[in-house]
């Protein structure tokens, strides 16, 4: 039954990897479906979800705060970001859950294009392109979450050799953000505050603070438990939430110094039991 409940929570969370690489997919055709019938301009078909860069022409485009993350036009660009997603949500879900993986996603991406609207009113001759869209911010803040708590994990890279995750994360935002950082400003400034958000998170998540926790909207308040005349009631308390966040911490820090593979198959097991109430 455990390993019937495994397998049903994998391919859950590979569930949410997969519609968000879905949803960058269908996007892309559509939009390049739009462009081909109405032989209009790249420019003009990003109008309504890439991210302006001038910050007045946003206000009345708001909603590309959201949109900008899952918008492509080139496919090369589309399978290059979708390819290292995939590899990042791999990591992402050695700890936790798919539900989480939408949160970082979208408010990566988010967080990358404020920063980004905030720079470009400071720096307003620093961005040349009028538009910001991909996935690059909202991946690399996905990623970032996991140099956080898996920096050791080993990842085997082309099937030959292993190397520690935090050196392929690392490199791969030199690659993507630091060189020539002139030529796409505006891309690379959102990576950066991608990443920032995703390390900030991180960082307060394992202090035991999740400000993308919204379970609190849906929550219903509890009954008061009336004794006799008396106006006191009983109040649940949580006894095992310490507990089980002191394990994690303690897994991951062990996953942090010795990588993944040097937990026993029982705390891989614990492991997988505490992540589920993430």
């Amino acid at each position: 039954m455990d390993f019937l409940n495994r397998i049903t929570d994998t391919l859950k969370k590979q569930g949410a990897s997969t519609q968000i690489i879905l949803i960058n997919v269908v996007v892309f055709l559509t939009l390049n479906m739009v462009l081909s019938l109405s032989h209009l301009p790249k420019s003009a078909g990003l109008e309504y979800l890439a991210l302006p860069v001038n910050g007045p022409h946003f206000l009345v485009r708001f909603w590309t705060l959201f949109t900008f993350a899952f918008t492509h036009v080139d496919f090369w660009h589309l399978l290059s970001n979708m390819l290292i997603f995939y590899f990042m949500s791999q990591v992402f879900f050695i700890v936790f859950k798919s539900q989480k993986l939408y949160y970082v996603y979208i408010m990566s991406g988010v967080a990358g294009g404020v920063l980004m609207l905030l720079l470009s009113m400071v720096f307003t001759n620093s961005f040349l392109q009028p538009q910001l869209f991909g996935a690059s911010s909202a991946i690399l803040g996905v990623g970032a979450v996991m140099l956080v708590y898996t920096p050791n994990y080993q990842m085997l890279l082309f099937g030959v050799f292993s190397m520690a995750y935090k050196y392929i994360y690392l490199i791969m935002f030199v690659l993507t953000t630091l060189v020539d950082i002139s030529t796409n400003t505006g891309g690379k400034i959102s990576h950066m505050g991608g990443a920032a958000f995703g390390l900030v998170y991180a960082y307060y998540l394992k202090k035991g603070t999740d400000f993308l926790n919204f379970s609190f909207l849906t929550k219903k308040r509890s009954k008061l438990k009336v004794v006799s005349n008396n106006q006191s009631y009983t109040k649940p308390v949580e006894t095992n939430y310490l507990n089980d966040e002191q394990k994690m911490n303690q897994l991951l820090e062990k996953i942090s110094k010795s990588g993944y593979d040097s937990l026993t198959r029982s705390e891989k097991d614990e492991l997988f039991k505490l992540s589920q109430k993430k």
